[in-house]
């Protein structure tokens, strides 16, 4: 035989070689592409999950910032109330006399007084003023007492001791009021 006749006969037999389906090396080849989708699958829900978790990272920081900035401050406003409280009492215990004696330091304390509503109100903080006759609230009002006041009903406000404070929409401090109870008689 010739070369070229070689060449030829071993051409045939690669031809019919080819001619014959492997299966099992289809069969390889589709699990291998099975495997290769559901690992595609995997890591695509994996990064799905990824990030929503980072979304849900981004919000509750997001969240947390503004709750610190909105009410981080809060323990130094309760504290600052008691200074508000005192220079109220201040004000309101000059009689008419003390008024003229003292107008200069009277006007101190007023223009102070001011001055620290300015900076409460400048931070979020917003007074609870209850008047004598309204209702009792116990979301914004704190009883310090009980009395039966003839012409009034149980649950009206008859005194007020001190008023309370909301930082933004949560209560500081309520107000320090005093409340009829049911009249006798």
């Amino acid at each position: 035989m010739s070369e070229k006749e070689e060449e030829l006969q071993s051409l045939d037999e690669l031809a019919a070689e080819s001619d014959e389906p492997d299966f099992d090396q289809a069969a390889a080849g589709f699990d291998e592409i099975e495997a290769l989708r559901a690992e595609r699958d995997d890591f695509r829900d994996k990064f799905m999950r990824a990030l929503a978790d980072a979304e849900n990272t981004r919000k509750r920081a997001d969240r947390d910032r503004r709750e610190a900035e909105n009410y981080g401050g809060s323990k130094l406003a309760r504290d600052m109330l008691p200074v508000y409280d005192n220079m109220r009492r201040a004000l309101n215990s000059a009689d008419e006399s003390e008024q003229e004696v003292n107008k200069a330091l009277l006007e101190g304390v007023e223009l102070t007084m001011r001055e620290l509503i300015s900076v409460f109100k400048k931070h979020g903080i917003d007074p609870i003023t209850p008047e004598v006759g309204d209702k009792f609230d116990p979301q914004l009002h704190q009883a310090m007492f009980e009395a039966p006041v003839p012409g009034t009903k149980a649950g009206d406000i008859i005194q007020v001791a001190a008023e309370g404070f909301m930082l933004h929409d949560r209560l500081l401090r309520p107000a320090q009021v005093g409340v009829s109870s049911t009249p006798v008689g």
